[in-house]
C-alpha cells in the first residue's frame, strides 16, 4: 500500500504538472503565426538611429484610450504602460510623474525630472518594435515631432493569466487601444472609384435614347360646337367672314362655318 506521504506527494506533483500544462508557452509555430498576424496589421516604422526622424513609415496608429504616458526620446528609458482587463495604466511611472509634478508645485522637484506627456484618445503615432513575451505583447511607440520634440513609450498588452490567446484574440485585445488609420491612398482610390462609378452612371443615362413624348392629340372640330369651343381648340382665326346669321372662321388650312353660333361645316 502507498503511504499517506506518497499519496500527498503524488497529488502535489500532479497539481504542478497540470498547472505547468495550463501555463505552457506557445510553440515556435504559434509564436511565428502570431508575429506574422500582428505585424501584418501593425506595420513597423523604422526611425533613425538617434530617433530624430523616420526612415521608413509604417502603419499610423490612433489611440483609443486616454492617459498613455510618453517621454521625450532624449530620455534614456521610455515609460512602460500596460493594458489589462480593459484598463490602461502607466503604473510606477505614473506615480513618479505625479510625485514630480507635486514636487514642482511645492518648489522641490525630485532629483530625476522628466518632461512627460500624456496622450489621449485620437492622437496618433507609430510602432517601431513589437516584442512577444509569454504573458503578453509589447508595442514600442514613437510619435511625430510635437513642438520639435518626439516622444516614445512601451505599451504591454497583458494576457489573461494562464491563457494562450489565438492570433485573432490578440489582435482584438490590441485593437481596444490601438486602431490602424486607413491608408490615405486607399481612401483616395475609394473616392476615385465612387466618382468613376457616378460618372459611368451619368454617361449611361446620357447615352440612353431619350424617350419620345407621345404626339399631341389632333385638334378636332365637331358639328354643333360653339364659337368659344372652336377658338379654344384652334385659337383665334386669321380672318372672320361675317354673313349675318352665318359666319366663316378662316384658319391657315381650315375653314369653319357657324350658323347661329354653332358649327355646321368645316373644310
Amino acid at each position: 500500500m502507498f503511504s499517506r506521504r506518497a499519496i500527498i506527494t503524488s497529488s502535489f506533483a500532479a497539481t504542478i504538472l497540470i498547472s505547468s500544462l495550463a501555463l505552457c508557452p506557445r510553440s515556435a509555430a504559434q509564436a511565428a503565426n502570431l508575429q506574422k498576424a500582428v505585424e501584418a496589421k501593425y506595420a513597423l516604422t523604422k526611425p533613425t538611429d538617434d530617433k530624430s526622424d523616420i526612415v521608413t513609415a509604417g502603419a499610423i496608429l490612433i489611440l483609443q484610450k486616454d492617459k498613455l504616458l510618453m517621454y521625450p526620446v532624449s530620455t534614456p528609458t521610455p515609460p512602460q504602460n500596460t493594458f489589462k482587463d480593459g484598463h490602461l495604466s502607466a503604473g510606477a511611472f505614473a506615480v513618479h510623474d505625479a510625485a514630480q509634478k507635486f514636487g514642482k508645485f511645492i518648489g522641490h522637484p525630485p532629483p530625476q525630472t522628466v518632461d512627460t506627456r500624456y496622450f489621449v484618445t485620437g492622437e496618433k503615432f507609430w510602432v517601431t518594435k513589437i516584442d512577444y513575451p509569454a504573458d503578453g505583447v509589447v508595442f514600442w511607440l514613437f510619435t511625430d515631432a510635437i513642438n520639435d520634440v518626439r516622444y516614445y513609450s512601451t505599451l504591454k498588452f497583458i494576457y489573461p493569466k494562464g491563457v494562450n490567446l489565438t492570433s485573432d484574440q490578440v489582435l482584438d485585445l490590441v485593437g481596444q487601444v490601438l486602431k490602424v488609420q486607413e491608408d490615405e491612398p486607399a481612401k483616395a482610390d475609394n473616392a476615385g472609384d465612387q466618382q468613376q462609378a457616378a460618372g459611368d452612371a451619368n454617361q449611361q443615362q446620357q447615352a440612353a435614347p431619350a424617350e419620345q413624348a407621345p404626339p399631341p392629340a389632333p385638334a378636332t372640330v365637331e358639328i354643333g360646337q360653339s364659337v368659344d369651343d372652336v377658338v379654344g381648340i384652334l385659337g383665334q382665326p386669321q380672318k372672320i367672314i361675317n354673313l349675318g346669321a352665318k359666319q366663316i372662321y378662316v384658319y391657315k388650312d381650315l375653314k369653319v362655318t357657324f350658323i347661329k353660333g354653332k358649327v355646321t361645316d368645316a373644310q
